[in-house]
């Protein structure tokens, strides 16, 4: 079981990683939108829709590696003070109330978005520049297949915890400080490593 859940985590992180490169496009694209505008005068017609695409994209395919690593935002504040099979109990009633059949909406409705955009060779109405985007609406079932997948093995480390009493371990990346200040302090008292 462990190895279907590292695959499923490796799978999200190599999709959030790859997509993370949008960032650098969308830096890119803008200060060269920037330069061209205020220094030359000469602004550009597709910079504008670069950014929405190249945003969009990143936020959708980033959200099955955020819940990968348990960065997803949550009203801390209570869920701390739990126990951790009461958390894991909680997570796991959350994701089969929302966020499975938000996932499954997304690759459903998501795939007839996207296949009506590509029937149709759908342009943007909002861009002068007229660019497709059919290739961007095919991202919306994907990142919810990612999604759903992604949650299934949260939901299997929920089910692991509530029977053991700690949590799976997942795939080690970069964690924001708080994070890694919290897992250490659920290692030390519970002695059963995370």
């Amino acid at each position: 079981m462990t190895r279907v859940l590292y695959f499923i985590d490796s799978l999200s992180a190599w999709t959030g990683k790859t997509f993370a490169w949008c960032i650098m496009i969308l830096t890119l694209s803008t200060c060269y939108e920037v330069f061209v505008r205020y220094v030359l005068g000469a602004p550009t017609v597709w910079a504008f829709d670069m950014s929405v695409q190249m945003y969009g994209a990143l936020f959708m395919m980033a959200g099955a590696y955020a819940l990968s690593q348990d960065a997803h935002v949550r009203g801390d504040v209570l869920y701390r003070l739990m126990p951790i099979k009461v958390r894991a109990s909680v997570d796991l009633t959350l994701y089969i109330l929302f966020l499975f059949p938000g996932a499954i909406c997304l690759v459903y409705y998501g795939f007839f978005y996207a296949s009506d955009s590509w029937f149709y060779n759908e342009v943007s109405w909002s861009s002068p520049a007229r660019i497709q985007i059919y290739f961007f609406k095919t991202l919306i079932p994907i990142s919810g297949f990612l999604v759903l997948m992604q949650g299934i093995a949260e939901a299997i480390r929920c089910i692991q915890c509530i029977k053991n009493g700690y949590w799976p371990a997942r795939l080690d990346d970069v964690q924001e400080t708080e994070t890694m200040l919290l897992h250490e302090k659920e290692d030390l008292s519970s002695e059963t490593p995370r």
